[in-house]
């Protein structure tokens, strides 16, 4: 069974950076996609960033150059470091993999920005 372990949120202020990482278990991990999604308050999930297998990497224009997610496939672990945080990224973090059947979900990590 796979399972998807996140960590590093917490309370930051603008202007601040954190790392978030999602520990995977129970799968192939190198051979699957990851991504990060975000959930606000009284807001839809939405997709933050994304990596292939090989690295390729995509990201919401919202975070384009100041979010980057990278990938250990020795540690089965998926990372999305978040610099210039704003108070707009404040949200629910998801972790997901995604396999070529199905897709699994973390439980999430809470990221507050104060301004």
């Amino acid at each position: 069974q796979v399972q998807l372990v996140e960590s590093g949120g917490g309370l930051v202020q603008a202007g601040g950076s954190l790392r978030l990482s999602c520990a995977a278990s129970g799968s192939i991990f190198s051979i699957n996609a990851m991504g990060w999604y975000r959930q606000a308050p009284g807001k839809q999930r939405e997709l933050v960033a994304a990596i292939t297998s090989g690295g390729s990497t995509n990201y919401a224009d919202s975070v384009k150059g100041r979010f980057t997610i990278s990938r250990d496939n020795a540690k089965n672990t998926v990372y999305l470091q978040m610099n210039s945080l704003k108070p707009e990224d404040t949200a629910v973090y998801y972790c997901i993999e995604i396999t070529s059947s199905s897709s699994t979900w973390g439980q999430g990590t809470q990221v507050t920005v104060s301004s």
